[in-house]
């Protein structure tokens, strides 16, 4: 499974896809949030205006203590 992988170009590129396309609650079925919070600026460009939206999420659960910051 290509999300199992080490970060590289392949892993990078599947996760751009899916925060990028699909849905938030979807998403946890494949990656957890503190991953999505450590790749999230890497992948910023890939993302494209979800980027927004899953920063805001990200820095929700930070402001919360749901997620480590």
């Amino acid at each position: 499974m290509i999300l199992a992988e080490p970060d590289g170009p392949r892993r990078d590129q599947l996760l751009a896809k899916m925060l990028r396309e699909a849905r938030d609650l979807d998403v946890w079925q494949f990656i957890r949030p503190a991953e999505v919070a450590r790749v999230l600026e890497r992948l910023q460009r890939r993302i494209g205006r979800r980027h927004a939206f899953w920063t805001f999420l990200i820095e929700g659960w930070r402001a919360h203590g749901l997620l480590r910051a």
